[in-house]
């Protein structure tokens, strides 16, 4: 799973699941995380990241792909802190899809293209 989709996965996930459980901890950790990767941005970029992230938490569906575009343009996907946390509330809500791989992330080097599937092979050709 590519970092961006595994954050994104976490947000959701953690959405749905921080009013109950031990979620909630790991998931404003995570929230957290972003808010101050959001925060680094100049001032109306942040507060325009800082709401969509706001709304994506009451509305995930209408708000993934401009949270996406946000998280994006933040380079949160490339901050470790964030997708270990993202890892870790996944680890939280989904023990058994951790231990299987499923949330299994690794980025290094001079990367190209990236592709998560559960199953089946990926073939990628990048021309430079």
């Amino acid at each position: 799973m590519d970092p961006m989709t595994l954050i994104l996965t976490a947000l959701v996930a953690g959405t749905a699941k921080a009013a109950g459980d031990a979620a909630p901890d790991a998931y404003k950790g995570l929230k957290a995380l972003i808010q101050k990767k959001f925060a680094s941005q100049p001032k109306p970029e942040a507060d325009k990241a800082a709401m969509v992230l706001e709304e994506h938490e009451k509305d995930p569906e209408t708000y993934e792909a401009a949270l996406k575009k946000k998280l994006t343009e933040a380079e949160v996907d490339k901050d470790a802190a964030v997708v270990e946390k993202a890892q870790e509330l996944l680890q939280v809500l989904d023990p058994q899809g951790t231990a299987s791989g499923t949330y299994n992330t690794t980025v290094a080097g001079d990367v190209y293209g990236v592709a998560g599937r559960n199953e089946g092979t990926v073939n990628q050709t990048f021309n430079k």
